[in-house]
């Protein structure tokens, strides 16, 4: 099966990409980003969010979250972080995919992009994240990968394996919450092997971040499953606390966020981020802890 690269409409945006194996299939922005606006199986609904009111627009005056799935940098500061990223792109063709490419933002220097690889004869995508110092002073910040998922679902996020009292007597998880962090607001559940978190319309802002070392998270809509995995780099420092993954939501969307290690980019270098992203239909709700190990044990 070959994949097919075509140039679309999309949302009001004239220009758009389209990626596709005939199963699973991306959409980029050109208009704006860089960004997947995206992701789905071929005809079906789209698992991320698309805030309606900012489709198909360009050239605010602020920054729009719009949707999809975005590149940022962390720690997250006004108004660094949240730098305009609402003009036209580079889109061009890599093999098995396209690299989108912003020009180098006017603040900070530092320029994004993403080169997303689609696989032919799985549904899977990879996407490397580049962080580019074009500016004349070195900067801290770790790549920090986005993705705004569709309401309604649920995240699930694996915790590390249970270790004896009496074999360490040290630490071996760190966790970040957020100030308006309410773990009683019926959204979570907190098991013994798994975190599930769970969007709900009725609920306003909620975030948690945690040093993932099992190198994957999901998010669940209907019989949709979306699994991402990443790398944890051991002996690296983390921003915001020691956390190389974040999950925040609020009334209209849940985002999965994975977080590279903190580096000081000199002018002229990059860093790099990569996740792989795995799509499965026709999976029965996962509900508790045995399900989620039976996901588990699939994704070895």
């Amino acid at each position: 099966m070959t994949i097919s690269i075509e140039k679309i409409p999309y949302r009001g945006w004239a220009n758009n990409v389209k990626l596709s194996n005939g199963r699973i299939e991306l959409v980029v922005t050109q208009d704006v980003g860089p960004r997947i606006i995206r992701l789905g199986f071929a005809g079906g609904k789209n698992l991320m969010a698309e805030m309606k009111p900012q489709l198909g627009q360009s050239g605010e005056k602020d920054w729009m979250i719009r949707g999809g799935h975005r590149l940022w940098f962390a720690p997250e500061a006004k108004p660094d972080t949240y730098e305009l990223d609402n003009t036209p792109v580079q889109v061009r063709v890599i093999d098995g995919g396209v690299k989108t490419q912003q020009e180098p933002g006017a603040l900070t220097g530092i320029q994004k992009s993403m080169e997303i690889g689609l696989a032919s004869r799985r549904d899977e995508v990879t996407i490397t994240h580049t962080l580019t110092n074009r500016g004349r002073q070195a900067r801290e910040l770790a790549p920090w990968a986005l993705t705004v998922m569709a309401p309604g679902g649920t995240c699930i996020i694996p915790l590390p394996t249970k270790i004896a009292h009496t074999a360490r007597l040290t630490h071996n998880q760190e966790w970040s919450i957020w100030g308006y962090t309410n773990f009683a607001d019926g959204r979570w559940t907190l098991g013994s092997r798994y975190i599930f978190f769970r969007q709900s319309r009725k609920h306003g802002p909620g975030k948690l971040g945690l040093a993932q070392r099992e190198g994957w998270v999901a998010y669940q809509l209907d019989d949709c499953l979306l699994v991402k995995q990443f790398q944890w780099v051991e002996g690296a420092r983390y921003p915001d606390g020691g956390v190389n993954f974040e999950t925040f939501s609020n009334e209209e969307m849940l985002e999965v966020e994975t977080l590279g290690p903190l580096v000081t980019l000199q002018p002229g270098k990059s860093v790099r981020h990569t996740e792989t992203w795995r799509l499965f239909k026709g999976i029965k709700p996962i509900k508790s802890e045995a399900d989620a190990d039976k996901l588990a044990k699939k994704l070895r």
